[in-house]
């Protein structure tokens, strides 16, 4: 991630934005593990690292001029004149909402998503995230601030409450996540075809969404009535 960072910085490529924000999130993430903040270490580091491979994946896929998942396509082809907080509101509905419910697939087995404890264990480590996500709000404002400026009087006038309704969002989306996680679950059983059908059913969710974030106006304000994650039919 360092490396792609460099790279990206040097050209000017406007995915630097939420790519340096990941690395921080990530970096954050690997600090309370050593911490002991999760019940299952070991499977947090596996999942952690699944959920970023996607990403990355995606990133290296554009860069090769191949075209990503829709979601990242979108996120990845938005204006470059777009602020600094758009693109990384963008990048993170593309991947909180497309890949982090494949990430949990990839560490889940549908036997495991049965096992009601051993499930309420996941889904605890799940939510211990968002203390770590909500713990870098204010810090990756005041990161963005200080690249793009202080904005608007209305920016500034909005800035504490949509800190604390990126808080709130991230918890809202995370949970979409979960339960969008057990509909895949419950295709996966089913077989290839029907996890593929629902998989593109919630790339289209999920690219929809990055494509709205785009139009002009307050992003956070836009994610208060739209809200913010997706999901899929028959999600809880």
């Amino acid at each position: 991630m360092a490396a792609l960072l460099e790279s990206l910085q040097a050209t000017g490529d406007q995915r630097r934005y939420f790519h340096a924000t990941y690395q921080r999130t990530t970096i954050a993430v690997a600090g309370e593990l050593r911490r002991g903040g999760f019940a299952d270490a070991e499977w947090v580091e596996r999942w952690d690292i699944a959920f970023a491979d996607l990403y990355l994946d995606a990133l290296r896929a554009a860069l090769a001029g191949h075209r990503p998942a829709r979601p990242w396509e979108v996120a990845f082809s938005a204006p470059a004149e777009l602020p600094p907080l758009r693109h990384v509101l963008l990048g993170m509905n593309a991947h909180i909402n497309f890949d982090l419910p494949q990430a949990l697939l990839a560490v889940i087995t549908d036997e495991q998503f049965d096992d009601a404890a051993l499930l309420a264990r996941r889904e605890s480590d799940h939510r211990a995230i968002d203390n770590v996500l909500a713990s870098r709000v204010a810090a990756e404002d005041d990161e963005l601030a200080s690249i793009s400026g202080p904005g608007s009087t209305l920016d500034r006038l909005l800035r504490p409450l949509n800190r604390l309704a990126t808080q709130r969002f991230l918890r809202e989306a995370r949970e979409k996540v979960w339960a969008n996680a057990i509909v895949l679950s419950r295709a996966r059983r089913q077989g290839p075809d029907a996890y593929a059908r629902v998989l593109r059913q919630l790339e289209e969710l999920s690219a929809a969404k990055v494509t709205a974030l785009q139009a002009p106006g307050q992003v956070v304000l836009k994610l208060g009535a739209t809200g913010f994650g997706v999901r899929l039919p028959g999600a809880g």
